[in-house]
């Protein structure tokens, strides 16, 4: 099947890096692949960014996403994490970046506020909402497969929150009059 867009979720992670993909065509989005970069058995740091873009550009080569939508991260209590998982993200978006595919960034909050109306939701409540919204049988063992399907789909919701319509860009006004035209909830009596 053919799709208008492919957006590519990415969840970095150092030891798990979760992904999603989804397939739109107007305001339908329907779940293309997701799963998980596991990468436990890798030793050292420098070995991990290799094989997050070695198995990145795999998906990217395979799915053609024509924007990839990521989680932020967040800073945690230990900088040297944080400075990490950086990396694992800086990484991911080099991928897009060579492929010339747009990167949206996301924080968490945000991610979980557009998926369950919760900007504190738990990762079991994001899957199982998830699961619902596309009939999915069975879940991934691991989280961070379903927090990188969060990250697309929160990307593919996020034009509705402009216009009311999902999966629509709000069109730039190219003057007052096209504004109003636009906007009529906006102006003030």
């Amino acid at each position: 099947m053919e799709y208008e867009r492919i957006i590519l979720g990415i969840d970095p992670g150092t030891t798990i890096m979760g992904y999603g993909l989804l397939g739109i065509n107007g305001k339908k989005a329907t779940m293309l692949s997701m799963g998980y970069i596991d990468l436990t058995k890798l030793n050292d740091h420098y070995s991990k960014l290799k094989h997050i873009y070695d198995r990145v550009e795999a998906i990217v080569k395979n799915y053609k996403p024509t924007e990839m939508a990521i989680e932020s991260p967040f800073m945690g209590e230990n900088a040297q994490s944080a400075l990490k998982l950086g990396r694992a993200q800086g990484t991911a978006m080099i991928v897009a970046l060579n492929y010339k595919i747009p990167i949206y960034e996301y924080a968490p909050t945000k991610i979980k506020m557009a998926i369950t109306g919760n900007g504190s939701a738990g990762k079991q409540q994001i899957s199982k909402l998830l699961q619902h919204i596309f009939k999915i049988e069975t879940m991934p063992s691991k989280f961070d497969a379903s927090d990188g399907l969060a990250a697309a789909y929160c990307h593919f919701l996020q034009p509705a929150i402009d216009t009311g319509k999902p999966g629509q860009k709000k069109k730039k006004s190219g003057s007052w009059k096209d504004f109003i035209s636009q906007n009529p909830n906006r102006i003030r009596k």
